[in-house]
């Protein structure tokens, strides 16, 4: 390797330690050079596999297309972490360059003609190899691969399913980047007086927001999540309410960022797309290597849980309407959220803004890394002297018992200009032992409203829940342990990933972490008891999601508006007036600018998961069971996709899942 000095810092491994990104040197004019030579040099690679003279195997084929485009895999994992986390002007419109430009490589690919002979001759030969659990997986997915990416097509089905792909990455960026900018372009300016209601952390945010835009004294509400439900849950003025809640659920439909003809020309395009691949429609080809393997699997377990669902929303629209009655207020769908807090408050003596005294981000955070602890005897140590990509970001070394390093984690988790919305991890790097061991870089990113300089930021249960959630993704990422690097941690199916976040965002609500926080026993108790209220109505309004999703992507009739289709189908499931989809279509960036495209069911397929889950530890009497976290680390985190994900299911329970546990959860049963 060259000298650091000479060292490219996006192409090449830095000096730092676990070869960590170094973000002082990376700057956005230099990806574009990467990139096209990082391609250049993956192409290269490519053919000198399809181009081996000597029989296909297993390792000059299938591990070969492992180490080919190692470069390539670098610039890409940094440029989607800053082009989410750090995005401006510059880095923006270089977006649809690099989409197309990765998008063409992959495209051919899957086409080289010679490269899957060798790969299909490796599949066709492969019970003969002596190939063990994880090879065979790998020869299988990478087969399965090159036949979604039209390797069995014709020519002109080959033109065609270029010609789609590259539509698809652009009107995809496009989608992305106009929910960016409607949420940017918005602003609510409160005054003092029009605060009543709102939390103290809410105020001094949205103080130092307006004060920041030039307007000292004032309050600014933009359009992230946490602003939106933060009002629609605390604010006594309706008429605010119902203003955000208009902005907020019609974000892009219609206007200067309009997605939705977007919508209906991405949902035409993975149409034909899968029709040309042999199927009936787009969700028949998502679903082929997921957990549920059909749409009407998923469908089947989304209409369960709909009806109880259902039963239970109605039962508490009229506890909440008995309480808008004082008020005199016929309930509205910006009315939901407010009078549900009431109840909370006044039945269950849950103030929400008292709970953010205690879940703090820093003691949230410190609670999740001792959760880690506790379970898995894994310690995470800040490491300043790591070059992180904002003032906000925290560099964190993380190793085992034994004091031995497994890898990196950085944190990002506080709302600013230019960052995505919402909350996700990503993989700077991702662990493998194909040529030495290799360990893993993670990261995590959030947009909770930070405090004031002197104060402390403070989290809702729900906030406080994400971060959980992002950091069971990491831990997925931090504790893998494979040897191919397409196996590795998060890289598992759609429907099984979500199972390990949403299995970690038990501990925060449990009595032995709250109490670690300084949650007094009587909030502690309040907390587990309101838990139960609302759950028809967040169950309703994530189900409508994903049953829009899933029905949206089995639709063979192309003549309809995806407006219309979906209008059509929550009347056919009979959606109540008064909830509506979690996410709107012109703003559902999980399907429409990420990888959740007939899969955002999945949230609910991995709930059953790690709700059964997660009742092993409850039966054990020690949610913190030294034997049940080794053998879920084990079984389950450490194995990513080296073998079926219901193997692993069933290796940590010792049967397949049982969704009644889930239905407890949610007081449905």
């Amino acid at each position: 390797m060259a000298d650091a000095i000479d060292a490219d810092p996006l192409l090449d491994e830095s000096e730092l330690p676990f070869a960590a990104p170094d973000f002082r040197r990376i700057e956005t004019e230099r990806f574009l050079p990467a990139f096209q030579t990082a391609i250049d040099e993956a192409a290269r690679e490519i053919a000198a596999i399809s181009d081996n003279p000597a029989a296909p195997s297993f390792d000059n084929s299938i591990v070969a297309l492992e180490r080919a485009g190692a470069r390539l895999a670098r610039v890409r994992r940094i440029f989607w972490a800053l082009s989410s986390a750090r995005s401006d002007e510059a880095m923006r419109s270089i977006e649809p360059d690099i989409s197309a430009l990765l998008t063409r490589h992959g495209t051919a690919i899957s086409h080289n003609r010679r490269l899957f002979e060798r790969v299909r001759a490796v599949w066709e030969g492969r019970e003969t190899m002596g190939l063990d659990q994880a090879q065979l997986r790998l020869v299988e997915d990478s087969h399965r691969g090159f036949i979604n990416g039209g390797a069995l097509l014709d020519g002109v089905g080959k033109v065609r399913f270029a010609e789609i792909d590259q539509a698809l990455s652009a009107l995809s960026t496009r989608f992305g980047q106009n929910v960016l900018a409607a949420a940017q372009d918005w602003e609510m300016y409160l005054e003092p007086a029009d605060l009543d209601g709102l939390p103290d952390p809410m105020r001094d945010a949205s103080a130092r927001r307006a004060e920041a835009r030039g307007h000292p004294g004032r309050h600014l509400l933009t359009l992230d999540r946490g602003d939106a439900e933060g009002l629609l849950t605390f604010s006594r003025r309706r008429d605010l309410r119902e203003r955000m809640w208009h902005a907020f659920t019609t974000r892009c439909d219609g206007g200067a960022h309009d997605n939705r003809a977007i919508v209906d020309e991405i949902l035409a395009l993975r149409h034909e797309r899968a029709v040309l691949l042999g199927h009936a429609c787009y969700a028949d080809y998502a679903l082929a290597d997921s957990m549920a393997k059909i749409p009407e699997a998923a469908s089947e377990l989304l209409m369960r849980v709909w009806s109880p669902a259902l039963r239970q929303a109605a039962s508490e629209q009229r506890e909440l309407q008995r309480l808008a009655d004082a008020d005199n207020i016929v309930l509205a769908p910006w009315d939901w959220r407010y009078y549900s807090e009431q109840i909370r408050r006044d039945r269950y003596a849950l103030d929400g803004g008292e709970v953010k005294r205690y879940l703090t981000l820093d003691t949230v955070r410190e609670a999740a890394f001792a959760t880690a602890n506790s379970l898995y005897g894994i310690a995470l140590v800040p490491n300043s002297d790591l070059p992180v990509w904002h003032q906000d970001v925290t560099a964190w070394t993380v190793s085992d018992a034994g004091g031995s390093p497994l890898g990196l984690l950085y944190t990002d988790y506080l709302a600013r200009s230019g960052k995505h919305g919402g909350a996700w991890m990503g993989s700077l790097r991702v662990q493998e032992k194909l040529d030495g061991r290799v360990l893993p870089i993670a990261y995590l990113v959030a947009n909770f409203a930070k405090a004031s300089p002197n104060a402390e930021t403070g989290l809702s249960i729900d906030e406080a829940r994400t971060l959980f959630h992002e950091f069971g993704h990491a831990l997925h990422a931090l504790l893998s342990d494979v040897v191919y690097p397409s196996q590795a941690g998060t890289a598992v199916a759609r429907d099984f990933v979500e199972f390990p976040s949403k299995f970690l965002e038990h501990w925060i609500v449990s009595p032995e972490t709250l109490d670690r926080l300084g949650v007094p026993p009587a909030l502690t108790a309040a907390i587990g008891r309101a838990d139960d209220f609302g759950q028809g109505f967040m169950t309703i309004e994530f189900l409508a999601s994903a049953i829009l999703d899933l029905e949206l992507h089995r639709s063979v009739e192309l003549n309809p508006r995806s407006s219309e289709l979906a209008a059509a189908t929550l009347a056919a499931i009979t959606m109540p007036p008064l909830i509506v989809p979690r996410h709107g279509l012109t703003h559902f960036t999980h399907v429409f600018d990420g990888g959740y495209a007939s899969a955002y069911y999945s949230y609910l397929w991995s709930e059953v998961l790690d709700a059964d889950a997660f009742a092993a530890f409850t039966e054990s009497g020690n949610i913190f069971d030294p034997a049940l976290a080794a053998r879920f680390r084990i079984e389950v985190l450490a194995r990513g996709n080296s073998r079926d994900p219901m193997a692993s299911f069933v290796a940590f329970r010792g049967r397949t899942p049982d969704e009644a546990a889930l239905l407890r959860e949610r007081a449905f049963q």
